[in-house]
């Protein structure tokens, strides 16, 4: 069976003053229907520029898809018009972003914006819509959600807005729900809740979803596989529950070290990646972890590995020594 999404070497450049960020550089993943992939790294690592890739959102100018293919459900995104690209998102492919403050209008009132996108996709009329959207409301946990219809964003608190973001992006029941860091301006209580809606509602519609963050907790709960992104590449991708148990590279390790842990022994040191991300507009040749990496070889500054198969099921790393450095002998 054919993947709902295949990306084959995605590059996208923002053309600035002070140079071309190199923001995504080569990126190549497929994900299947119904799949939750978790996409995770540090701020700048190109997690959401490779997501508005996908959505053809990137600003032109400054920046601009370079080249790469990107094939949902057969078609390649690339190379739709501006008219057909508008008819897949929201429709097929929907997204959920960072601040719905910023993603929700101000001027309009909530119901207004889930009537105006189901009577755009789906050919409903205003009662229907406005019917469907009170249900969708209702799916999302909104008390009250027919009396709500008529409150504008500033009148929900932000855990709402971004349940109120969930209902419009599921709207038109979308094959693939990309949601973009939703958590992250939420306090922990509804970021938990938010977590738990999405998982229900996956197992409900079964569409796939990418969820993009920097909270590998999150990851652990909500996805099955994952992409590592450093510096607009994947460096390790596989199995959730391999690459927590198993990571191959030496950011992914560095990453998951960094977080407290419940079996560790009390006063355990948590690990700190020295250092800083390179800099996107004068990229270092080779690895582009290697001045942060204490396995770094010679090579490792010279040239760059791509994805290559590691032991584990559909695990891929992009290290020169990942077998060295598995086995201790680094």
């Amino acid at each position: 069976m054919e993947p709902l999404l295949k990306i084959k070497d995605l590059q996208t450049r923002f053309y600035t003053d002070d140079g071309v960020v190199h923001a995504v550089n080569g990126v190549s993943y497929d994900m299947d229907a119904g799949e939750t992939l978790g996409v995770v790294g540090e701020s700048g690592c190109g997690k959401s520029v490779h997501a508005l890739s996908i959505m053809r959102l990137i600003p032109d100018p400054p920046g601009k898809i370079e080249s790469g293919e990107i094939i949902f459900d057969g078609r390649d995104l690339l190379k739709l018009s501006e008219a057909e690209i508008r008819h897949v998102r929201g429709k097929d492919i929907a997204m959920v972003f960072q601040d719905p403050m910023s993603s929700l209008n101000p001027v309009y009132t909530v119901g207004f914006q889930i009537v105006e996108t189901l009577m755009l996709h789906k050919n409903m009329n205003k009662n229907e819509a406005r019917d469907r959207a009170g249900e969708l409301l209702t799916l999302v946990g909104i008390p009250a959600a027919n009396k709500r219809l008529d409150d504008y964003p500033h009148q929900f608190s932000g855990g709402m807005r971004q349940r109120a973001m969930i209902a419009m992006a599921l709207s038109c029941e979308p094959k693939l729900l990309i949601a973009d860091e939703p958590t992250t301006a939420l306090d922990v209580t509804i970021q938990a809740q938010i977590v738990d809606l999405v998982n229900r509602l996956q197992e409900n519609l079964g569409m796939a979803i990418m969820w993009i963050t920097h909270d590998l907790g999150v990851v652990a709960e909500l996805a099955r596989k994952i992409n590592v992104m450093y510096a607009g590449r994947i460096v390790e991708r596989g199995q959730v529950e391999d690459i927590y148990k198993n990571p191959r590279h030496p950011y992914t390790m560095g990453l998951l070290g960094s977080l407290p842990r419940l079996d560790e022994a009390p006063g355990t040191k948590l690990v700190a990646i020295p250092g800083l991300p390179p800099d996107l507009v004068d990229l270092p040749p080779g690895c582009p972890f290697a001045a942060r990496c204490g396995f770094r070889r010679d090579r490792c500054l010279e040239e760059t590995q791509e994805l290559v198969p590691a032991e584990l099921r559909d695990h891929l790393v992009a290290c020169w020594r990942w077998q060295e450095i598995t086995r201790g002998k680094a």
